[in-house]
């Protein structure tokens, strides 16, 4: 048994092969990115276009298992977040989470489940003091260069690539772990998800989408494995 569990791991390594009791679905159906809709008054919905063309990216150069690549959205104050394993978070504005929604983010993080955080330029002081409801005992902590989400498909030594200027600070990568793993990433001053989306939204030249892209995939593949 042990022997065949081995060969299936090295077979499909990206696949949904771990499954929690009462946790995240990650092996019930296809991968999915589902968007995070929430209160507050931010644009929780722009730029459709990215998670679509993140997926489709996925299906042509990784062996992650992709499900039809669509936009998907799940609200923050409904159960159906743990119908999908990966959760995307993003926008211009205001973010704002009731306790019970803070309780079922944490849940759903400790359950197995990942959110990316994208500060779409203007988002991070209210994602920074909302996070906090989700994990009250936790810090946001910077991810050093040698983790391997910066190098489990694509390698990038020097952390997030910059896709969007904005205040033309450095790219940063902020987590929160549970049990040894991140669970929440936190992009700023970088936008990658700017990078995902139609190439006529922000006119960004090939490379920085091509960065931008496989950053992604690193994201999402470190999610999967852990």
């Amino acid at each position: 048994m042990r022997i065949i569990l081995l060969v299936i791991l090295i077979i499909l390594p990206y696949e949904f092969v771990i499954s929690q009791n009462d946790g995240v679905k990650k092996n019930s159906s296809q991968f999915k990115i589902a968007r995070l809709k929430y209160s507050g008054g931010g644009d929780w919905y722009n730029d459709p276009s990215a998670e679509v063309n993140m997926m489709d990216f996925l299906k042509k150069n990784t062996t992650v298992d992709v499900d039809k690549p669509e936009f998907y959205s799940v609200d923050v104050a409904s159960d159906e977040i743990f119908n999908y394993p990966f959760l995307l978070l993003t926008g211009h504005g205001n973010i704002s989470f009731s306790e019970t929604e803070a309780a079922r983010l944490r849940n759903y993080c400790e359950r197995g489940g990942f959110i990316l955080a994208d500060d779409d330029y203007g988002m991070d002081e209210s994602f920074r003091r909302e996070i906090k409801k989700v994990f009250p005992g936790k810090e946001l902590e910077e991810i050093p260069f040698t983790n391997e989400i910066y190098n489990i498909q694509y390698s990038f030594p020097n952390g997030l690539p910059k896709t969007h200027e904005h205040d033309g600070k450095p790219a940063q990568g902020f987590g929160i772990t549970h049990e040894g793993r991140i669970c929440v990433f936190y992009i700023y001053e970088s936008n990658i998800t700017d990078g995902w989306a139609d190439p006529r939204e922000y006119n960004d030249p090939p490379h920085k989408r091509e960065e931008a892209m496989k950053m992604g995939a690193n994201i999402i593949i470190y999610s999967l494995m852990k």
